[in-house]
């Protein structure tokens, strides 16, 4: 009777450790990979990683200050509708657009917007694809 009782026991013992041991595991597993298991993301040079998106990854406008790229005489731009810009105007973005490096171009959409400046379309889908571009690295 008496190896019956520590049969039980131990028999109850196991099935709680085990218990315990799936319960733990469930609340830490999200589905998710573990940190170890995780690739490692490099963070763009300047970002603090304390955001979820970084903000130099981000169009949205996160910060109350504008950032000029060398491209005050965009200025003049604001409030207009880019399908109204003269050749002139769309020549005076597209010459600071194309001398960006490809790592200002998000920060450079914030800025714009913070200004009131628009894009031309085809300026507009191509610092998208770029920024998109950006963000799969």
């Amino acid at each position: 009777m008496g190896a019956l009782i520590v049969f039980v026991a131990l028999a109850t013992v196991i099935v709680v450790a085990i218990e315990w041991r799936e319960r733990k595991k469930q609340k830490h597993d999200t589905g998710k990979p573990k940190p170890e298991a995780a690739p490692r993301n490099v963070r763009p040079e300047g970002c603090c990683g304390e955001h979820l998106v970084c903000e130099k990854e981000t169009l949205l406008i996160t910060k109350p200050e504008i950032v000029y790229y060398d491209d005050e005489e965009l200025d003049q731009l604001a409030g207009i509708n880019p399908e109204d810009y003269t050749d002139a105007q769309r020549e005076l973005i597209s010459s600071v657009f194309y001398t960006l490096q490809e790592t200002d171009v998000a920060g450079w959409c914030r800025s714009l917007q913070m200004r009131n400046i628009g894009l031309p379309e085809d300026i507009r889908e191509q610092a998208l694809m770029i920024v998109r571009e950006m963000r799969a690295k």
